[in-house]
């Protein structure tokens, strides 16, 4: 009982606290007189105001059906106490509208629509009871209970017909009131009535025309409300807004009278002119108006009023864009029924002379200009509007109205406004030629000039940002036109393509295009903008492949695409890719190209797509792969090889569209990739695959000419200025040699090409790959990339070397590679003469052998040719001979002098290129003795003309024989083959080395005496007078005649006899002859007279005349070859006597001597068999200085140590000789020997040999050569404190 007094004492004073409200409301003192039949009729909606309230838990409407009170009060008395409880809340919170507080009023309006959700009656009622109640209340209240009324009826799902009229007669009457907040408050009525058409438009429309049709031009308020009904988005249904669209029309027509009355049709056209509150809205009334004022004139029968309402219009001012847009729907609507008159009018307006005025010469010199500033774009509007008003009437019409748009576009001042006019008519034309049955057989005649004016919007836009429609709808028009006519010509087609993807492609990222909107008053939004212009784009693609659904058709698009797939910038790459793949797609899913063609060029579309797989932009990789699985599944169609799907794909494009499914990106675009199209993609295999994979399954599905072209794609993408492209086009390029090398094609231009981006190559890796893919290529197709590879072989530059390293990486690879250079080498033709004798340029330019010579004269010091060169080395030295001999025949101008021409030096002429690959031959396959000896004698200069060449050949031949080469046997097997070439240079060189290799035992391992005989038998009747010659020569060797031995062993006492005599050319003949008659004596040699002759030689090394000294150490060399490995008991001493002068005279003032001293003392060398030959031939060849002289001394010192007496004796009598070379080298010596062996000086140095020491280096610091002087110093120094230690 307590706690049920206490709850009905709550109730009670909750009551007493809306006591004040209660009194002032008429309503609530009604319910207290009303019947309890009026309460029963309010139960029904109350018990659904409850169910509401479950619905929403805030509602502040009273409920207490847990009280106490439930139990002491009847039912009907506690309904009606609730719902007088919550009226007096509402009317409360009416009367609390009256603040100025704006957040109190949102918040009080807040709780009107809670209590509206709940009970709309009863916020209704007492809204017009509130209103009848206190008509005084201000006009800043009253707008604030129409703006909660408007608010109640449009939440409310149904409106009781008492209702209906009670308000739609407060409306029509506040609606026209003048009051202090002018337009505000009439369009807060005004609003009421609109609300009120949601549940009875009909009743509306009555009284609006009732009120536009009383003669007197109608309050803004009614347009105001007739507006809303025409416009309002979601108002009324679609057959409610046809209806009403059909009695608007019957009221215009009948607006029509007016037309002639001087006084409404002032009013209207200040209504239309009156300025609006801001330039860039339009009051919903003004907007209307211009629509009513075109139904108005269409249904006018009389043209000619038509046409002065219409000039009367034009001639206002066009400076506001909606007043344009107005006047341009105002003209369109008049010309659905008087077209003719209409063009009329615009032709007319359109050569008046503010139109002529304000074409390119525009100049606001004053406001009056501003008027006329933007009538262009009224003009461009209107004919726009003209079409979409005319539909189907509109087809011949089309042509004339294109070509005024084209004039007004290129003729008006540019400007945003022109721009965006141009293309909102061109849109509303193709628009209205869209719904006509015919339009697609029409065919356009302006259609080239429209797409000039496109191209120039698309240029004129801003290269750094997107924040207007422009690019899309420029690409949709061209979409468009494209599926008119006539077709587009290639060229036209080609830079509409070019505009529009640079155009969008080309944009910054959108991140920092947001960046640098955000200070816009409005920014745009980048992201919405770019996926709905990028659409526009995939759309245009498509657009043009269904319009020429051919394999040209799909190649020309891409070509276009190639550029930007290519691009150094991410961003770019990937939104090409998104567009690529988008119309793989769709070509995927929708099978519009001609089965019976074939695909054009496509391999270079697997090529770029599979270069982007391997893109460091994760989407552009994902994008790549998409479009290399759509390509796979679009030629398995297309080749008939198509399986059965594992799951249908969605037909949809995968591009941004309504339900916002946007092209992903990790980069630029912010969306994710539907699922429904990822798991879509992932039933097929392909899908699923990595990107080498993915790329290898296309590949299988390519022709020759495909593979030959992706490829081709690959070497140029070894090209890019972007590191990962030149990484990925490697690796593709390696992927399709490795996979199809045999099947591709034009290998010879690839080798060419990849030679080229060889050169730009910087990351080892790529070029590692791309030098695998040679490798690989030269299993199948050696010969054509050798013939490739001479091309650019002369110079040989580093890059080319590593292709041809890579030729013959491979074992197979590189003999395969030898022999075909071998058959370029012997491609020899000989040059055609100009009158002076010399070569033709271009002529020499294309011997192919001179680039197989020089070639092969650096390969065979590459690791990979090495064992190679070396099993050929028979067939090279033969080949390289007979090249130096076909190089002498063309007699090509001199070699270039060092210092002459610095760049024509760094390029060695074909002689010397033949002679460094002929002394690179020996080095490199071990043959030193035959270089050495060569070398030595400065023999190379007798391959430099033609009368000495048979001298060099054979020079080089008897090396090889005195030096026992293991190659003799096979290389006179390889001259057999020679003596019968059809070359006569082949066989000369080849019966010149055979006749010397007849005094080599080896030789008759492989041909026997008899098969000797016969072979140069034969040759006595070849063609050629000099092989003859020489076969006749050979034929007397010492081999088939061995009685000439005795007979040469007898001539050699008087021979020896005549060295003395006086005549110097005597004495040089003789030693020569001498020398010659050891040479013919071959194997058997000269026996015991070796030490006569070895005595007699040894006497003139110190002559003081240069040629017999010369003659004499030639001869004792000679002797020493000839002797080798049989020399008789005494001859080493002879060897060790003539060491110290043949190291002196190394420095001989006679280079002839000097020549011979080296060579002589190298062959000595051998015959004692000194460690490092190798080494003492390079520091005899090559090496100057006091370097080579102490290593030379100390390889006689330490190598003949047996003879160490004899050397130091010799060298100390030295000191004493008149010649000052001699005396300076034996105090060189001597100072080494002291320096290095003082025990061993001190026993064989007497006191007047140290006084002439001390003489000489005394001497010697006066020296030319500082380190002459400046060792002499050290040595003087030094040489007392030996001394002393001496004693």
């Amino acid at each position: 009982m307590d706690g049920r007094h206490s709850e009905k004492s709550g109730s009670r004073a909750t009551a007493a606290n809306t006591s004040s409200a209660v009194s002032q409301s008429p309503r609530i003192s009604s319910h207290l007189s009303g019947s309890s039949r009026d309460l029963s009729c309010r139960r029904a909606p109350r018990s659904s105001a409850r169910r509401d309230r479950a619905a929403h838990p805030t509602t502040i409407l009273l409920c207490k059906s847990q009280s106490s009170q439930a139990a002491l009060v009847p039912q009907e008395h506690k309904v009606f106490l609730e719902e007088a409880y919550n009226a007096a809340i509402c009317f409360k919170i009416l009367r609390d509208l009256n603040c100025s507080d704006a957040f109190r009023l949102k918040n009080l309006v807040k709780k009107i629509k809670n209590m509206a959700h709940e009970a709309p009656n009863l916020v209704l009622e007492t809204i017009h009871d509130y209103f009848a109640s206190n008509p005084e209340a201000s006009s800043w209240h009253r707008l604030w209970l129409f703006h909660v009324l408007e608010t109640v009826i449009g939440a409310s799902d149904s409106l009781e017909e008492t209702w209906e009229r009670a308000f739609t007669k407060l409306a029509l009457e506040n609606m026209t009131k003048s009051t202090e907040l002018d337009e505000a408050y009439q369009d807060a009525a005004s609003n009421v009535l609109v609300a009120i058409c949601k549940h009875s438009w009909q009743g509306v429309a009555r009284h609006l025309e009732t009120e536009v049709l009383t003669g007197v031009f109608p309050h803004r308020s009614l347009l105001y409300v007739m507006g809303a009904l025409t416009s309002k988005e979601g108002l009324l249904s679609q057959a409610e807004k046809a209806s009403w669209e059909a009695q608007l029309t019957t009221i215009a027509a009948k607006s029509a009278q007016f037309l002639n009355s001087d006084v409404w049709s002032k009013e209207l056209l200040g209504a239309l002119t009156k300025p609006d509150r801001t330039h860039q809205e339009q009051p919903p009334e003004k907007a209307f108006l211009f629509v009513f004022y075109g139904l108005i004139l269409q249904a006018e029968k009389n043209s000619a009023t038509v046409g002065s309402h219409l000039r009367t219009l034009l001639e206002t001012s066009h400076q506001w864009p909606k007043q344009r847009e107005g006047m341009a729907v105002t003209v369109g609507l008049a010309a659905a029924r008087h077209l003719g008159h209409v063009w009329a009018v615009l032709e007319q307006f359109g050569q008046s002379a503010p139109i002529k005025c304000s074409l390119h010469s525009f100049s606001p010199k004053a406001s009056e200009d501003l008027r006329w500033k933007w009538a262009s774009s009224t003009i461009l509007l209107a004919y726009g509007q003209m079409a979409v008003k005319a539909k189907a009437h509109i087809l011949p019409w089309v042509d004339n109205i294109l070509l005024r748009m084209i004039f007004f576009f290129r003729y008006s001042s540019w400007s945003e406004t022109l721009k965006q006019s141009f293309l909102t008519a061109v849109l509303m034309l193709l628009g209205a030629i869209g719904h006509s049955s015919d339009a697609h057989s029409y065919k356009f005649s302006q259609l080239s000039e429209l797409l000039e004016c496109l191209m120039v919007v698309m240029e004129k836009e801003p290269k750094d940002r997107l924040c207007t429609v422009t690019r899309q709808q420029t690409i949709r028009i061209v979409s468009s036109l494209c599926q008119l006519g006539p077709p587009l010509d290639l060229e036209m087609k080609s830079r509409l393509l070019s505009a529009c993807l640079r155009s969008v492609l080309a944009l910054p990222l959108l991140d920092v295009q947001e960046k640098h909107t955000c200070l816009f008053l409005e920014p745009p939004d980048i992201q919405s903008l770019y996926q709905k212009t990028s659409e526009a784009l995939d759309q245009m693609l498509q657009t043009f492949v269904t319009q020429n659904p051919t394999a040209d058709e799909l190649h020309f698009l891409l070509s276009h695409l190639y550029t930007w797939l290519a691009s150094d910038k991410a961003h770019e790459r990937q939104r090409a890719v998104n567009s690529c793949v988008g119309l793989l797609k769709f070509l995927s899913l929708n099978l519009h190209l001609n089965p019976k063609e074939d695909f054009k060029r496509i391999g270079q579309l697997v090529g770029m797509l599979g270069i982007l797989g391997q893109d460091p932009d994760g989407a552009t990789q994902r994008s790549s792969l998409e479009g290399l699985g759509h390509l796979y599944q679009l030629l398995m169609r297309q080749r008939g090889e198509a399986r059965p799907a594992e799951a249908p794909l969605p037909k949809q494009r995968a591009q941004a569209g309504a339900d916002g499914a946007l092209l992903w990106s990790s980069r630029d675009q912010k969306a994710t990739p539907p699922a429904r199209l990822e798991a879509a993609f992932t039933k097929d295999h392909i899908f699923q695959l990595g990107s080498s994979q993915v790329t290898k399954e296309v590949m299988k599905r390519l022709t020759r000419a495909e593979l030959t072209d992706l490829a081709w794609t690959a070497v140029e993408g070894l090209g890019s200025t972007s590191p990962f492209r030149v990484q990925a086009a490697a690796s593709v390029l390696l992927t399709v040699t490795q996979e199809h090398g045999a099947q591709l094609q034009t290998v010879a231009n690839l080798g060419r090409a990849v030679h080229l981006q060889l050169r730009s190559v910087r990351i080892p890796q790529a070029k590692e790959s791309a030098l695998q893919a040679v490798t690989l290529l030269a299993r199948n197709h050696t010969p054509e990339l050798v013939a490739a590879f001479l091309d650019f072989s002369i110079p040989l530059d580093s890059h080319a070397l590593q292709l041809w390293r890579a030729l013959g990486a491979r074992a197979p690879g590189s003999r395969r590679v030898l022999a075909t250079l071998l058959v370029w080498l012997q491609e020899r033709p000989l040059l055609a003469r100009t009158r002076d004798g010399g070569p033709q340029p271009e002529e020499k330019a294309r011997l192919p052998s001179l680039a197989a010579m020089n070639t092969l004269c650096k390969l065979q010091f590459t690791r990979e040719f090495k064992k190679t060169v070396q099993e050929a080395y028979p067939q090279l030295l033969l080949a390289f001979l007979a090249q130096v001999h076909y190089v002498l025949e063309l007699r090509l101008p001199g070699e270039p002098q060092p210092g002459r021409d610095t760049q024509s030096a760094a390029v060695p002429g074909p002689q010397s290129m033949s002679l460094e690959a002929l002394k690179g031959l020996l080095a490199s396959t071990g043959h030193w003795q035959g270089l050495a000896q060569l070398e030595l004698q400065g023999a190379w200069h007798l391959f430099t003309a033609m009368d000495t060449y048979p001298k060099g050949v054979c020079l080089l031949a008897r090396a090889m024989v005195q030096g026992v080469c293991g190659q003799i046997k096979a290389v006179t097997r390889q001259l057999l083959h020679s003596l019968h070439s059809q070359e006569e240079r082949e066989r000369k060189v080849a019966i010149l080395i055979l006749n010397e290799f007849l005094y080599s035992p080896a030789l008759l391992e492989v041909l026997s005496e008899q098969d000797a005989l016969t072979v140069l038998a034969q040759n006595l009747r070849d063609p050629s007078p000099e092989v003859r010659a020489l076969s006749l020569q050979g034929l007397g060797n010492i081999l088939f005649h061995p009685e000439k031995g005795n007979l040469l062993l007898g001539q050699l006492p008087p021979f020896l006899h005549g060295f003395f005599h006086n005549s110097e050319p005597v004495v040089v003949h003789l030693m020569g002859t001498v020398s010659e008659v050891l040479h013919r004596l071959g194997a058997r040699g000269a026996g015991a007279q070796s030490l006569t002759v070895a005595a007699n030689a040894l006497c003139f090394f110190d002559d003081e005349r240069d040629a017999i000294r010369a003659a004499a150490m030639a001869l004792f060399g000679d002797l020493v070859a000839a002797t080798a490995g049989g020399e008789p008991r005494g001859l080493r001493t002879q060897v060790h006597l003539s060491l110290v002068p043949l190291l002196l005279h190394l420095k001989d003032r006679c280079p002839a001597v000097a020549t011979q001293a080296k060579f002589a003392f190298y062959r000595c060398s051998l015959l004692l068999r000194w460690r490092l030959p190798h080494t003492l031939f390079c520091a005899l060849a090559w090496e100057r200085g006091l370097g080579a002289c102490h290593f030379l001394w100390s390889c006689l010192l330490t190598q003949s140590q047996e003879a160490f007496g004899i050397h130091v004796s010799q060298t100390l009598s030295y000191l004493r000789s008149s010649q000052h070379h001699l005396r300076t080298g034996a105090a060189v010596f001597l100072g080494y020997t002291v320096c290095y062996h003082p025990q061993a000086m001190s026993q064989m140095v007497t006191k007047g040999d140290m006084k002439l020491l001390f003489s000489a280096f005394k001497d010697l610091q006066k020296d030319p050569e500082p380190r002459i002087r400046e060792f002499a110093t050290r040595q003087l120094s030094f040489l007392p404190q030996v001394a002393a230690s001496w004693g």
